[in-house]
């Protein structure tokens, strides 16, 4: 019998678990998790390189990143036919140990997991501007509605110009910013085939030349004003995802809540991208709660919209990274 059949799990039901969870969108590209298998059971554990100080530095985005993975590992068990009950952070527990998830008796997928898990395979970030096509009320709150989480409130926003001049001053904030910038060239890797990384933003996923928004901002990036990102942003889908405070539970909720939206965004046909930086610089928090009325904390900003076509997939850990086989 092998390590991973003593687990309780055969090697192909292994294999589904880990190749939905390493396509879970994370900070750079770093996919900061690791995957343990006991018999009904698996353990999601925060890994403890690598580390982003200029980017991340309260580790917010690895919580949430972590918490991606988990959306993404509880539908392929669902997939597989189990029944899931999930447990963020549980109690008397080593602190990198994110989530467990009790898989129990035979329980059948609905219609909506399966269509959910197909999804995850055609999910990337879509870093250039949408089709400027509106996204129908009734379809955002399909998405809305499926982005649910215990703490998690997925709020449409409205307020294009607010986003648009807080955007203008995070970008500005950061193409100024060495250290950022010496940190996301670290984090950005060549698109060569002799180059075959695991993590890593590749070079041809970041667009050159002005953007229309906030995000991966180089020196040579131009922004544009804020009159003009507003009117850029006015053909997209803003969801932000607030949470009643600002724990690490907080921020692994919020990032099971958005891969939980934005996967069902892909399967109704739209392409999405999701925004986390701005939020990291105190300004631009205190501003959206105070221009926005929010009652919580803001965690991530998801950009919906129609794409004209796919977006290429970027590269993941081997298995082996990410599997913990056993003794």
């Amino acid at each position: 019998m092998s390590t991973v059949e003593s687990c309780g799990w055969t090697a192909a039901e292994a294999g589904v678990l880990v190749r939905a969870m390493v396509r879970a969108p994370s900070v750079h590209n770093t996919q900061p998790w690791r995957l343990e298998l006991a018999p009904g059971e698996l353990t999601v554990r925060e890994r403890a390189e690598p580390v982003l100080p200029r980017h991340d530095p309260h580790g917010r985005d690895r919580a949430a990143s972590c918490g991606a993975a988990v959306a993404n590992l509880e539908l392929a068990a669902r997939t597989l036919g189990r029944s899931c009950v999930v447990a963020f952070l549980p109690e008397d527990e080593p602190p990198d140990v994110v989530a467990r998830i009790a898989v129990g008796e035979p329980a059948s997928p609905s219609a909506g997991e399966l269509r959910r898990y197909g999804a995850i395979a055609r999910r990337a970030s879509h870093r250039a501007p949408f089709e400027g096509l509106a996204v129908p009320a009734a379809v955002v709150r399909r998405i809305v509605a499926a982005g649910g989480a215990p703490g998690v409130e997925a709020r449409p926003v409205g307020e294009i110009a607010v986003v648009a001049r807080l955007l203008h001053f995070a970008a500005d904030a950061f193409r100024q910013d060495g250290g950022y910038q010496r940190e996301l060239s670290l984090w950005t890797i060549r698109d060569e085939p002799a180059h075959r990384h695991g993590v890593g933003i590749p070079a041809g996923r970041i667009p050159a030349g002005a953007v229309p928004w906030a995000g991966l901002v180089r020196r040579a990036t131009e922004v544009p004003e804020p009159a003009e990102l507003e009117r850029r942003l006015a053909g997209e889908t803003l969801l932000l995802f607030v949470t009643a405070d600002d724990s690490r539970l907080d921020h692994v909720r919020a990032g099971y809540a958005m891969e939980r939206a934005w996967l069902a965004a892909v399967d109704l046909g739209l392409a999405a991208a999701v925004l986390t930086q701005p939020l990291h610089l105190a300004p631009v928090r205190s501003a959206l709660c105070e221009d926005l009325g929010l009652t919580g904390y803001p965690q991530a900003l998801l950009r919906i919209g129609y794409a004209a076509e796919a977006d290429p997939l970027t590269p993941r850990r081997a298995v082996e990274e990410v599997l913990h086989r056993g003794p």
